[in-house]
């Protein structure tokens, strides 16, 4: 496929984020950044970063509200950390739930915990499936330049 045909569908892509709320202006940022610094490859590590971090976490949160007795403190800190990198790369559906998800936390509801768990796997896999679409598009269209 021609590079100006991949560089539409890649714009269409990211419009289509931004438009769904998937992402927000913080994630504009770090493109200009990319952008600015010329530092080829910049929001590609950042959004993998964020991508293993948070898988990570969420399997974490998934382990602890299995236990029996749940540490709601400890559920709290790893959703606080989800946000804090969600917030980062701009992804503002994660981070949304997750306040909500904090606030369940502090309310020590187990049962919404889990719903609000279900809810967050969704929209981050839904973003992270966004996010390698985006990368595949952007090493096709450096492999044509």
């Amino acid at each position: 496929m021609a590079a100006a045909a991949l560089r539409e569908q890649l714009n269409a892509l990211l419009s289509s984020m931004f438009a769904s709320g998937l992402v927000d202006d913080q994630f504009q940022q770090l493109q200009m950044l990319q952008e600015d610094g010329g530092t080829p490859g910049f929001v590609a590590e950042v959004v993998t970063l964020f991508c293993d971090d948070a898988d990570r976490i969420i399997s974490e949160l998934a382990a602890l509200l299995e236990q029996p007795i749940v540490d709601f403190d400890k559920v709290d800190a790893y959703v606080h950390q989800l946000k804090g990198s969600s917030a980062s790369v701009g992804a503002q559906k994660v981070k949304f739930t997750c306040m909500q998800f904090r606030q369940l936390c502090q309310d020590k509801n187990r049962d919404g915990c889990i719903m609000a768990l279900a809810v967050v796997r969704n929209e981050f896999y839904d973003l992270r499936n966004k996010f390698q679409t985006m990368l595949q598009l952007e090493q096709q269209i450096q492999a044509q330049q």
